[in-house]
This record gives C-alpha cells, sequence and structure tokens, in this order.
C-alpha cells in the first residue's frame, strides 16, 4: 500500500524509485474527469497492484474511493455588495477552489442610484437592468430565488424559489448581503396608497403613473379633481427623494407643455422631510444650493414635516396641511432586510453587528455587509458604522471575498478601511451638486462629475453604452412623454413591492432544516 494524495484537479502519483513521502507526480483525474477535491493533504489508501508506477498514463483509484468535496461558498443578495463580492470570488478563486452559488430573486443587479432617471423617463429600464449572466467565467451557478431563513447552527440556508418550492441549501461560507427595505412607520393608509422608489417595476410604474395625472387632469372639467391630479407629495429629504422630486418635476412641467387645456402654474411638487436640513451628509452650504434650486423650479420644501396619514386623493401633513393629491412618493429611508431578523444574531438599528473583516462574531464562516451589517467605519472611530451607500456596499464586497478566500488559504483576514470618496446629487438637466473628495461643486461641473462616477460604476460595458446612449438622446431630442400602459397590469404600492410575511421565525427554519417543517410557511 501506498499513499495517492489529490492535487487541485489531479491525482498525485509516487514516482517509482523515490523515496519519502514528497515525492509525487501530479497525473489528471481518470476518464477524463476532475477529482472533486482541492486540498492537497487528503490521503487514499490504494494497492500497487492496481497501477503499472510511472510507466501507466493514469492511475486507476480504487473502487468506490471517495473524493473531497470543493467548499461551498452561498452569497445571498444581488446587489452592489453581493455581485462585487462574486465577481471578486470568480476572479480570484481557482475552479477546483470553491463551488460559489448565488441567491438572488432576479436575474440582474440594479443599478439603484439611477432610477429617479428611469421614473423621469431619461434612461430606460433596461438600462440600468445589468445582467448577472454576462460574467466573463460564468462559474457561479445562480438560483433564482430569495432566502427567506438561515440556521446558522447546521449551516443551511433556506430558499424560496422563484417557482415557489422551498429548498435547503447547505454552504460553508456564507455571505450575507440581502440589501434593505423601504422604511415605513404606522401612519394610517401608508403601505396602501404610498409609491416607493426601490425596484425596477416602481420606478416604470411611477413614471406611467405621473404622465397618466396629467392625461387624467386634462380629460377632467372639474378643478378640484384637476388641481388634485396635479399636486405630487415626495417624502424624503435624502438622496433618493430628492432626486425623484427634482428628475420629475422637470418631467412634468416639460410634458405639461403640450396640454393646451392645462395651466403649468397648477403643477405642484411638494417635497417634505422631517429632518431640520435637506440631504445633511452634503454639508449646510450644498444643501442650501439643492434647495435654492428645487425651490426656482417651483418645488416647495418643506422640512420638520412628515405626513399624519394618507388617502386615495389626500395627504395630511403633520403639520395640520390636507394636501388634495393622488401621488405619495416615499423614500423616507431604508432598513435591513426582514432575512436579518431570522438570525437570531445580535444587531445594530436593525443591522447585523459584525467585525470590522465583517465576519459575525460567534459564527465561523458567516460573513456580513452592505444594508444589512453594521460594519465598523474605521476611518471615523467613536463605534461609527458605514453608511448604506452603493460606494461602501462595492468596496465591501470586495475586502469580503478577499477574507473568504484568505479563511480557505489559511492566511489573515484584512479589516474594512474605506475613506469616502465624496458625495453626487443629481437633479436633471445641468443642476447637480456634488462633493467629490471634498471639493464643493454646483451646475454642470458637478453634473459632469455625478454622471461621470455613476457611468464609471456601471458594471458592464453594455449598461455603459445604453445609458451614455439615453444621456445622449435626451439631451439630444428632449423628455419622453410615452405612456406605455405598466399600471394597468400592475400595481406598484408599498404594499405590493416592500412587503412580504414569506420569510421564517427561527423556529420555523430549524424545523425546516430538520425536515419537520412544511413546504409554505
Amino acid at each position: 500500500m501506498y499513499d495517492v494524495y489529490l492535487c487541485d484537479n489531479r491525482l498525485l502519483q509516487p514516482q517509482r524509485g523515490h523515496a519519502g513521502a514528497h515525492a509525487f507526480v501530479c497525473l489528471p483525474h481518470p476518464a477524463g474527469g476532475t477529482a472533486r477535491g482541492t486540498v492537497g493533504s487528503q490521503v487514499v489508501r490504494t494497492d500497487p497492484g492496481q497501477t503499472n508506477g510511472v510507466e501507466s498514463d493514469r492511475l486507476e483509484p480504487q473502487k468506490g474511493m471517495n473524493t473531497v468535496t470543493r467548499p461551498r461558498i452561498l452569497v445571498v443578495g444581488a446587489g452592489f455588495a453581493g455581485v462585487e463580492c462574486v465577481r471578486r470570488l470568480e476572479r480570484k478563486l481557482a475552479p477546483a477552489e470553491a463551488d460559489v452559488t448565488l441567491v438572488t430573486p432576479q436575474s440582474y443587479q440594479l443599478y439603484l442610484p439611477l432610477l429617479p432617471q428611469v421614473a423621469s423617463g431619461v434612461l430606460t429600464p433596461q438600462s440600468i437592468a445589468l445582467s448577472l449572466r454576462r460574467s466573463k467565467k460564468y462559474r457561479t451557478r445562480i438560483i433564482p430565488g430569495g432566502a427567506i431563513g438561515v440556521d446558522l447552527k447546521a449551516k443551511v440556508c433556506v430558499v424560496r424559489t422563484i417557482n415557489d418550492k422551498i429548498v435547503n441549501e447547505p454552504y460553508d461560507y456564507i455571505v450575507l448581503a440581502p440589501g434593505s427595505v423601504t422604511r415605513t412607520f404606522d401612519i394610517p393608509g401608508l403601505t396602501e396608497h404610498a409609491f416607493g422608489m426601490k425596484t425596477l417595476a416602481e420606478a416604470a410604474y411611477i413614471r406611467d403613473h405621473v404622465i397618466s395625472q396629467l392625461d387624467l387632469a386634462d380629460a377632467s372639467d372639474d378643478p378640484a379633481e384637476r388641481a388634485a391630479r396635479l399636486q405630487f407629495v415626495v417624502v424624503g429629504g435624502g438622496y433618493a427623494g430628492t432626486e425623484t422630486a427634482a428628475c420629475l418635476q422637470r418631467l412634468t412641467h416639460a410634458a405639461v407643455q403640450r396640454y393646451p387645456r392645462l395651466d403649468p402654474g397648477l403643477i405642484k411638487w411638494h417635497l417634505i422631510d422631517i429632518a431640520p436640513k435637506l440631504m445633511p451628509e452634503l454639508g449646510e452650504k450644498l444643501g442650501r444650493s439643492a434647495q435654492e434650486i428645487l425651490g426656482r423650479r417651483g418645488i416647495e420644501v418643506s422640512l420638520g414635516v412628515s405626513i399624519d396619514k394618507a388617502g386615495a386623493a389626500e395627504v395630511t401633513f403633520t403639520d395640520g396641511r390636507v394636501v388634495p393629491t393622488h401621488t405619495l412618493i416615499w423614500t423616507a429611508g431604508v432598513v435591513a432586510s426582514p432575512l436579518i431578523a431570522t438570525l437570531g444574531a445580535e444587531t445594530v438599528r436593525g443591522r447585523l453587528a459584525v467585525t470590522p473583516e465583517m465576519c459575525l462574531p460567534g459564527h465561523d464562516g458567516v460573513f456580513a455587509l452592505g444594508d444589512s451589517a453594521a460594519v465598523p467605519d474605521l476611518t471615523k472611530g467613536d463605534g461609527a458604522v458605514c453608511p448604506p451607500t452603493a460606494q461602501h456596499a462595492m468596496r465591501q464586497g470586495k475586502k469580503v471575498a478577499d477574507n473568504v478566500i484568505a479563511t480557505l488559504r489559511g492566511a489573515p483576514m484584512q479589516p474594512y478601511v474605506h475613506h469616502d470618496l465624496g458625495l453626487v446629487v443629481d437633479l436633471g438637466g445641468k443642476d447637480a451638486v456634488s462633493k467629490p473628495l471634498g471639493v464643493e461643486l454646483r451646475g454642470v461641473p458637478a453634473q459632469v462629475v455625478a454622471r461621470g462616477y455613476h457611468w464609471s460604476a456601471l458594471r458592464t460595458n453594455v449598461a455603459k453604452a445604453r445609458v451614455m446612449t439615453n444621456w445622449l438622446l435626451n439631451a439630444v431630442a428632449g423628455d419622453d412623454f410615452v405612456r406605455t400602459g405598466f399600471q394597468a397590469r400592475k400595481p406598484a404600492r408599498l404594499k405590493d413591492f416592500e412587503f412580504t410575511d414569506a420569510y421564517l421565525t427561527p423556529e420555523q427554519v430549524r424545523a425546516r432544516v430538520d425536515g419537520t417543517g412544511a413546504d409554505n410557511p
């Protein structure tokens, strides 16, 4: 008997005439296949009589010989963090080092910062939907579905596939990047009547809805109904809300010129936020500049104000005002995916508490990042955590991939450290404010920086070409006012897109993994 070692995709055969445990020749696996394993120290005992030594072309393994299973890396979520992690793993891992699986309900990565431009018709929906199957490596297995629970002890993720089957997906390493959902409060009528701005369907629906309000106002002879159709309310003075209000106001301002019966002065946009300042992260001067730009366009900005209740035809503000409207867009922040609550782990304001290396304390092989993780911001210290931005998510994805690989190879992990590159806010047309590397910019220079940053951050050349073409076409031909009719077939209010009862409790997850749970929670 002598030892045969598994080496990458090949079998190591001892050379005749050499002594010692390290005298080996690496041979292809029998039948042109690959040995399912990568651990060079795995030993399989075989009989010398079953091989012709170095004179044989192949080393025939003993019947029933077991091989080593490759480590299984499971990535949950295909947002900025998850996709960057997968791309890094594909580039840096040898094919035989690990199996990589991605769980996502969509077959594309959505470039969220440009959603307001889809809602306003500047960009087409497919231009910011980046196919996950354009990877040059084509090595990652994609499970179309959503993770609805994770058993950290058993190392099993419970997945509901898009054909409504529930499957258990075992893993050795899991990267949790499920993202976030829109944050709401216990406000009467909010989820029934408000629109969100987190998905491609919501953005496309809002565009159709806004244009339909102009059509309905034009068709009405009732002054009160006409006024209500032409008032629009956006809640949330952050980047998403400000850009949404700014871009859609430009759309309605351009479109109303094509409606001879409508008075452009009747169109009113309201942007409200409970915070005392608009986009405080920009600083006082740039925040004030953005507010002045919105004011010149006729957008009424109300700070320190939220909504008290929402109805089908009116919204009541907390300051007592009642605004007749059929359009309420809610962009007042985000919270971590409900999946996080199923883990039973420590959280910080709803986000998983992780180490600077983005590991979940007390659980080997568990990493979390992006909007769902409270990643310590080592550049600021004092307990600060990284904000849930695309900039951080993309860089965290790369660092987590490096740390997973380091763990696989027995190397030390590295903490996440990233100095913020700045902030950009596209207000449509030539209007923008930005703060790259601390430099405050306004107008065209800020717009060049904003669009340049977004364009460079797009993952594929196809997406870059589509977005650039859309921008150039919009600059030359102007806005498009076609209503495609999406809203007639698919509603897009918060209750339809942002909430689900499909997530399992920790007890249900455990029962499901043990084989005692029902298929449909």
